[in-house]
């Protein structure tokens, strides 16, 4: 897990800073490079301020780099929203087909962990 750190995104020469990154286990922990799209299981962003930048910018740049599962923790809308399987729309607009809100009084399954859950109702407390 690496927190507030930027990735390169050699598809897009962009280096955005998730709030959190959960990436496959490297016997190295990262230490010679950035982990790879291929490398990363989640991104996580935590939104209010910078919700329209993360939902549109920041979701495109991790689209078109192939990462393969991006959420946002909505703070506005006190909801999670899971974005999954990038995918380019027309020349140099990419996005996610798969788009789910989950409420707060929802639990969600982390990506790569299938024994691993989070209860939303203890991030979006009521």
């Amino acid at each position: 897990m690496r927190v507030q750190e930027p990735r390169i995104l050699s598809t897009t020469n962009s280096e955005p800073e998730p709030d959190v990154v959960i990436a496959r286990n490297r016997s190295d922990n990262y230490l010679s490079s950035h982990p790879e799209p291929a490398d990363i299981l989640l991104v996580i962003d935590v939104s209010d301020s910078t919700l329209k930048y993360d939902q549109r910018t920041k979701l495109s740049l991790y689209a078109e780099a192939g990462i393969a599962n991006y959420w946002i923790f909505n703070l506005v809308d006190s909801q999670l929203e899971m974005h999954s399987e990038p995918y380019q729309k027309r020349q140099g607009d990419f996005s996610y087909r798969s788009q789910n809100i989950v409420l707060q009084n929802e639990t969600v399954v982390i990506p790569g962990f299938p024994d691993l859950s989070l209860d939303l109702s203890l991030v979006f407390p009521a």
